[in-house]
């Protein structure tokens, strides 16, 4: 049977590499008997969802028997006015993940050429070689993506450059001047994909205007999601603001009633939910001034981040980190598989989860120590 699946899949398959999803909490629960479990691994928002999106989703559970808007009418009208973008230029999925998957599916062939960081959200990859795509990896400098080293790298064959900002495992931003030479410079023909999930945590004022692009009318693709900030991770809601001829292609290949109805409802309260957005700021904020004064009374490098996250070099196996702090009841993410065998991942929580993590990451690198 196994000779049999190796024939006839699709021979792209075969290259996958399975993502990683943060540990759940209940699976700790399940293997260690733990009830007392902080989860500092996914990034999602410590306060969880917007209280906006929670009255609204309620208001809705009524009418779960009908089919949902497949349009998305109401959310698409929603983020037009808050973006100041036409509706027919917006996209919305079942999470980033399958906005990903949808541009890949849209727009890159066999043997094209596709461009990201290493590391970086894996998922660019494999959307990539899903569809017999050649991915090529820049690494990072100053765990920051090499823009110039994407320049080098364009050939004929390039369709599409993945830029994750702020990037995901490092939390590192790319700034306006760069992100303005690089687009200045570009070819035309390349569609550029801003992946900014977490560009509502960022705080410096030199964040690229990447939307200014697709206003002027340039092959981007800006995406963003429901799943940081807003606190709405299981729902899945992602968003994308593009061209409206890139938008079509893509809906073309969109599957009918993809997000399904409380969760439009949630996302297009969430989105009113300014209080909730700042609130989870100030406490981003607050949280990682703590974390680096740890880290650096406890001697720990570290990387300044503009996310809700913080990529720590642990000195230790990651692995060794990772399974006594989840003896702990703390689940964090190792970072071995984006080629940093001694780093941890780790989301910003609650002052008391901050804490938490603190004392327990002392207690292990002292018993490694040993």
């Amino acid at each position: 049977m196994q000779d049999f699946v190796k024939r006839k899949a699709r021979q792209e398959i075969f290259q996958l590499k399975p993502y990683i999803p943060g540990k759940p909490i209940e699976e700790v629960k399940r293997e260690l008997g733990i009830d007392n479990i902080i989860k500092m691994a996914s990034n999602e928002n410590p306060l969880g969802p917007s209280p906006l999106a929670m009255q609204a989703i309620t208001k809705a559970l009524p009418d779960i028997y009908l089919y949902p808007d497949g349009n998305c009418y109401e959310l698409k009208r929603g983020l037009a006015a808050f973006y100041q973008i036409p509706a027919n230029q917006i996209i919305i999925g079942n999470g980033s993940d399958e906005l990903l998957k949808l541009i890949a599916e849209a727009f890159i062939c066999k043997d094209d050429e596709v461009i990201f960081a290493q590391p970086t959200f894996s998922e660019y990859e494999f959307v990539s070689l899903i569809m017999g795509a050649q991915c090529i990896k820049i690494p990072l400098q100053d765990y920051t993506l090499d823009l110039q080293g994407v320049l080098r790298a364009v050939t004929p064959k390039t369709k599409m450059i993945f830029i994750c900002n702020p990037n995901n495992p490092s939390g590192t931003m790319l700034g306006e001047q760069a992100t303005r030479q690089f687009m200045e410079q570009v070819p035309d023909d390349i569609i550029i994909v801003f992946d900014e999930a977490y560009v509502e945590y960022v705080e410096s004022p030199d964040f690229p205007d990447s939307l200014a692009y697709v206003h002027q009318g340039r092959n981007v693709i800006v995406s963003r999601t429901y799943s940081k900030i807003y606190g709405l991770a299981s729902l899945r809601v992602g968003y994308a603001m593009t061209t409206a001829s890139i938008a079509q292609a893509i809906e073309t290949v969109m599957e009918p009633f993809n997000v399904n109805g409380l969760a439009q409802a949630g996302a297009l309260a969430a989105l009113a939910d300014k209080a909730h957005v700042a609130k989870s700021r100030q406490l981003n904020k607050e949280g990682k001034q703590y974390l680096y004064r740890e880290f650096t009374r406890i001697g720990l490098e570290y990387v300044t981040t503009q996310a809700n996250f913080i990529l720590v070099d642990c000195g230790y196996d990651c692995q060794e980190v990772f399974r006594e702090l989840l003896q702990r009841g703390i689940i964090v993410r190792t970072c071995d598989h984006f080629g940093y065998p001694h780093a941890i991942r780790i989301t910003v929580g609650r002052p008391e989860d901050n804490q938490r993590l603190i004392n327990g990451l002392e207690q292990v690198l002292r018993k490694l120590k040993q």
